[in-house]
């Protein structure tokens, strides 16, 4: 194989490599092993399907919002996935963040706005650990790329927890779930089904809420997937011309040489 033709194949590659390597978890698991799904917005032509992500943040919102962040996140995020200003400034109305100080030096309380982030369940992170048996319960901005499996991971947790029957023994206080590291967990099974009720009439299963609002989560860590897929695209577009045209160059170049 020549050299012009190998710079070629490697370029190609790198940039398809480059695209796809989305949302790599940088946390460790030693749980069960995961059973992979397939995710809308997989592969170099993946995207996020707005509806499922939609669906997902009602999940997040009516359910894990109870006891988790979302820190990095803000409301007028969600022009991103399809909500106009309006309906944004409702879902931000819904809470109150601690602003200030004002005129007089003193903090105050006032509605959220579509330019707040996520109002977090607890005023800080001594609160929330107090609230679950010492448990802080984690920031959810990041945990697709936080946990080795990202979707696959956040999908196999919400749905593999074990009822009373397990044969499985944890300490008092804790569930077992065999995605989780070490199999025992803190945090009590999400979700049962029907605990929302989708604006779209979707059915409401357990899996359902699972999936989407595991689409949403993923949304949240990657939130310019779906644009920065499209610009890895064009690249590799522009990359497969201009080797074609640097190989014909060189062919026309050293052609008498050779």
């Amino acid at each position: 194989m020549t050299p012009a033709r190998t710079w070629i194949i490697g370029t190609v590659l790198t940039v398809i490599v480059a695209i796809t390597n989305i949302g790599i978890a940088n946390g460790a698991s030693d749980g069960a092993h995961l059973t992979a799904q397939r995710w809308s917005f997989d592969g170099i032509f993946g995207r996020f399907d707005r509806t499922a992500v939609q669906r997902g943040l009602q999940v997040y919102l009516e359910v894990c919002a109870n006891c988790h962040s979302l820190e990095y996140v803000a409301y007028r995020n969600l022009t991103e996935i399809g909500y106009n200003e309006n309906q944004i400034k409702a879902i931000a109305g819904q809470y109150e963040v601690e602003d200030g100080p004002n005129n007089d030096g003193e903090m105050f309380t006032r509605t959220a706005q579509p330019s707040d982030y996520f109002v977090s369940p607890y005023a800080n992170a001594m609160e929330a650990a107090a609230m679950n048996n010492g448990a802080l319960p984690p920031d959810l901005s990041l945990i697709y790329k936080a946990r080795a499996g990202g979707a696959d991971y956040i999908y196999g947790l919400l749905t593999g927890y074990e009822g009373e029957e397990t044969e499985h023994s944890v300490a008092e206080g804790l569930y077992y779930n065999p995605y989780f590291p070490g199999g025992a967990i803190a945090m009590p099974k999400p979700l049962y089904g029907d605990d929302v009720e989708y604006a779209d009439g979707t059915t409401a299963s357990m899996e359902q809420e699972a999936r989407d609002v595991t689409t949403f989560l993923s949304w949240a860590a990657e939130p310019k997937l779906d644009a920065r897929k499209k610009l890895g695209l064009k690249v590799l577009l522009f990359l497969i011309v201009l080797s074609a045209l640097l190989f014909a160059s060189k062919r026309k170049v050293w052609r008498d040489i050779h």
